[in-house]
């Protein structure tokens, strides 16, 4: 998707003309105040729509109890009801169960009320609030369009709809939900949010910054906000400005395990380890089963230069999470390190398997193969690269040695010229001419050796070469 800038996207936002909404009753604000969603937009609703409320002593501590604000309690108490009507028992149960996270016991209730009344925005719309926490994206789906369908015009579908599309990584239908709250209220910080997070999965990062810039600048104690930001930062490659707002976002929200883990894999990466790992076992503690974190762990070890203890936490990181992708070729870059080839090639091995379209790690396999003289292995390994990845010339490169080694140089030839057409460097040359060299092409080789040391003068490997040829040649001249 192309890039695009806030002055742009507000152009997308007219109003259309609405009908008029339901006005708010009990069984609206219960369902929203337990599915989350916050006082001032429900307040903002309440004065929008009227209210349908027959407020009493009992709707009082019921909102109370499911951490309603006062001000919203005090214009539910304020607004004058047409047609006033009672909270379901039923509900009322519910919303408590959801509050308590009871997720399981919640969700059989809502699913009887649904049943008796499944045209009812409000109890869809808290149900699949209840799906999105058991992390049940698809049913959370289903049941916020059933709550869209019944009720466009709750701006808040829109936004958690958002999210949703977000969590399947499609930017596309993010960014469109969040346009569609933002034309309803330009000042609705989700909105921007969701917005933002839409613009990130589609990499458009200055975009998506802006966007969670203004969100910001409605919500300037939003925790999650500050996560996110430093998620796009780091994308950017912005790496001290993403440790400031992860910093933030640790302080606003300490029980929020992801940013203590992203900040910390930060921290080891700018090589500040004491911090590092304070902020990873800080993560560990509030989420012990969390696989990801000890990754970042063992990743911390492995740019320490503590490659046993980095290889102990990925076996133990194996052991509970046998599928656990990412982590073989992780394993396998520390024994690497440690030049425990077999070790490494095993663990490549498995990541292949895992992943058998990734270009780079077949590569590595290819380079290890080398290293371990196994030359056929490694040419069918690099061949592989070379085709899922046409265009890397260490590919090319690695893929004409393997060759090389196994005296098909006319083949070599044409991967080591390949190498040198998508990347020039001094190595490539060297290499060409090494190739040439042994094609008996002497003169060619002198002249890519030529190149070789003017691109690396500081090379004295590149300089001797080239003095043995150029005797060499010399020799041949005068016989």
């Amino acid at each position: 998707m192309r890039s695009v800038t806030l002055s742009v996207i507000f152009l997308a936002l007219v109003p259309a003309s609405r009908a008029a909404s339901a006005p708010v009753d009990c069984n609206h604000l219960l369902a929203w105040t337990a599915a989350g969603v916050p006082s001032p937009k429900l307040m903002a609703t309440l004065e929008q729509r009227g209210s349908a409320l027959s407020f009493n002593q009992n709707l009082e501590k019921q909102l109370r109890s499911l951490g309603a604000a006062p001000d919203l309690i005090e214009i539910a108490r304020r607004q004058r009801p047409s047609g006033a009507s009672s909270c379901s028992g039923s509900l009322v149960k519910a919303s408590s169960l959801v509050h308590e996270k009871g997720y399981q016991s919640a969700e059989e209730t809502l699913s009887r009320l649904i049943e008796k009344d499944p045209g009812n925005a409000a109890l869809h719309f808290l149900l699949a609030y209840v799906k999105q926490q058991q992390g049940d994206w698809n049913a959370a789906f289903d049941e916020y369009s059933s709550s869209k369908e019944a009720d466009p015009e709750f701006a808040e579908v829109h936004n958690r709809l958002a999210l949703v599309f977000y969590q399947a990584e499609d930017g596309d239908n993010t960014i469109a939900e969040a346009r569609t709250a933002l034309s309803m209220d330009f000042q609705d910080a989700e909105a921007y949010r969701m917005l933002g997070l839409g613009l990130y999965a589609n990499e458009e990062f200055g975009p998506a910054m802006n966007a969670l810039q203004e969100s910001l600048t409605r919500d300037p104690q939003n925790g999650d906000l500050y996560y996110e930001m430093g998620m796009v930062a780091r994308d950017q490659g912005s790496v001290d400005q993403a440790i400031q707002y992860l910093r933030k976002s640790v302080e606003l929200k300490p029980s929020r395990w992801q940013g203590h883990s992203s900040l910390g894999a930060l921290l080891a990466r700018t090589n500040r380890f004491d911090e590092a790992f304070a902020e990873l076992n800080a993560a560990r503690k509030l989420a012990p089963n969390e696989p990801s974190i000890r990754e970042n762990v063992a990743a911390a070890c492995y740019a320490k230069g503590d490659y046993d203890q980095a290889i102990a936490e990925y076996r133990r990181l194996f052991r509970a999470y046998p599928t656990w992708e990412r982590g073989h070729d992780l394993l396998a870059r520390a024994y690497m390190a440690k030049k425990q080839y077999p070790l490494a090639i095993s663990e490549l091995r498995l990541a292949i398997e895992q992943n058998p379209t990734s270009a780079a790690e077949h590569r590595v396999l290819g380079q290890l193969l080398l290293l371990s003289d196994e030359q056929q292995d490694a040419a069918r390994e690099l061949r592989i690269a070379v085709e899922l990845d046409p265009e890397s010339a260490p590919s090319h490169y690695y893929l004409g040695t393997a060759l090389l080694e196994v005296q098909q140089l006319a083949a070599a030839l044409d991967e080591f010229q390949e190498a040198v057409r998508i990347e020039p460097s001094a190595e490539h040359h060297f290499a060409l001419a090494a190739c040439l060299l042994n094609m008996g092409r002497d003169s060619e080789a002198l002249a890519e050796m030529e190149i070789a040391t003017r691109l690396d003068p500081g090379k004295e490997l590149y300089h001797a070469r080239q003095e043995e040829l150029l005797q060499l040649l010399r020799s041949n001249s005068t016989h």
